[in-house]
């Protein structure tokens, strides 16, 4: 199997994973209120289904990636859909509420896919195509979210519950067949000779004392904070404000994810060519632009204009997290892209929850219709990050080098 072909079925497995897991997702509140025998309980627990996994996906994907580069990266993929197939089998019989916590936090821990699916595609790909790798993976996540809510809202209005966690775990065995079968091992490299030239070798410093990567996932970080604001109170600031049927809620929403997975691959293309510096100085263009768009979106009490700014805001993120990842994995050598990747979607887990947690008290403190101007005030402090880091940026690798197609 050629290259290229092994990087489509990268994306179809990822795809159906992803969107196994999403049939259940937008859901989980309307299972747990069922079950739950008190108000204060169901507050609790309709956050925690989703926080639990993030949770369990920040402790260990550092874990997970370090085996990786000694193991190989297929087979920590193949342990991530295996306990993904586990845990949505358990969830299907699961009708406790603290024990679906339990095993949703289990879920997190033992899976963390997309990481050393990311190295995995990385160990077999040219390094001139990276960003766009990155790019054609996430909007495979995209894809694989808006279809997998969709599936799962069909199978609910015909079947009970119980048979999204269990079809979940059925496409979910199959993707871990699909990758047993027909992905190949690839050998990890035991030496550094095929790092990026601007790649810090190990023997001088580690990854968490890096420069270069640090910067970079700290603003990583704070832009999926700022997304993550509006996570919780979407919904009901989209009801409130606009006075609008529940399908525009759904269709606002949706609009986000679209926005990305239209952008994504030209976004990725566009910094082609580009070094560090430059990179990060049409990062600081984007980001403005997101401060300028959502600024708008909570200005403005028409649901048309409002639809059109998340449609933007949406075509702006696709610049964001797969160009900054294409520069963190490109930073280091080949042997370690499972640490590096690995402590990346370990920041956007924690950059999630703590996104999640800061707009539900806002909304609470300081009024919902004030939520966007927070989400603005966020992305204003990623630019300045963004400006710093640029102007101490060095040129992380040759512009021939850079990613992208």
């Amino acid at each position: 199997m050629s290259v290229r072909w092994q990087i489509h079925l990268l994306f179809i497995i990822q795809l159906v994973s992803m969107g196994a897991m999403e049939m259940s997702g937008p859901f989980w509140p309307v299972h747990l209120h069922s079950l739950s025998h008190s108000d204060d309980l169901f507050t609790f627990a309709s956050i925690a289904v989703y926080v639990g996994p993030m949770l369990g996906i920040m402790l260990t994907s550092t874990l997970w990636g370090r085996l990786g580069d000694r193991f190989g990266h297929k087979a920590m993929m193949m342990r991530a859909l295996f306990g993904l197939a586990i845990t949505q089998l358990a969830l299907a019989y699961a009708n406790d509420v603290w024990l679906i916590l339990m095993l949703r936090f289990l879920q997190g821990a033992c899976a963390g896919y997309i990481a050393p699916a990311q190295a995995y595609g990385v160990s077999i790909e040219s390094p001139a195509r990276r960003a766009k790798l990155f790019a054609y993976l996430q909007v495979s996540t995209n894809v694989g979210s808006l279809g997998g809510a969709l599936v799962g809202g069909v199978i609910l209005d015909h079947a009970a519950f119980f048979w999204i966690n269990f079809s979940a775990a059925i496409l979910c065995t199959i993707c871990l067949i699909s990758v047993w079968v027909l992905l190949p091992v690839v050998t990890p490299k035991g030496t550094n000779r095929d790092a990026a030239p601007d790649a810090t070798p190990v023997a001088k410093i580690s990854i968490l004392r890096s420069p270069q990567i640090i910067p970079i996932l700290t603003i990583l970080g704070i832009l999926l904070l700022g997304r993550m604001v509006t996570q919780s109170p979407f919904s009901i600031y989209v009801l409130n404000i606009f006075d609008v049927g529940n399908w525009v809620v759904g269709f606002c929403y949706g609009l986000l994810a679209l926005g990305f997975v239209v952008s994504a691959s030209l976004w990725a293309r566009y910094f082609e060519g580009r070094a560090a510096r430059d990179i990060l100085g049409g990062m600081c263009l984007v980001i403005a632009g997101c401060v300028v768009v959502t600024g708008l979106a909570g200005a403005t009490r028409s649901i048309f204009v409002f639809t059109t700014m998340y449609f933007i805001w949406g075509v702006l993120l696709g610049a964001t997290t797969p160009v900054l990842t294409a520069l963190v994995s490109r930073a280091v050598g080949d042997h370690r892209q499972g640490h590096v990747l690995g402590l990346a979607q370990s920041t956007a887990q924690f950059a999630s929850i703590a996104g999640i947690a800061l707009g539900g008290w806002f909304s609470q403190a300081a009024g919902l219709s004030n939520i966007y101007f927070l989400v603005g005030f966020v992305y204003a402090i990623g630019f300045v990050l963004t400006v710093f880091a640029r102007a101490r940026a060095e040129t992380i690798a040759r512009p021939s080098e850079i990613p992208g197609e």
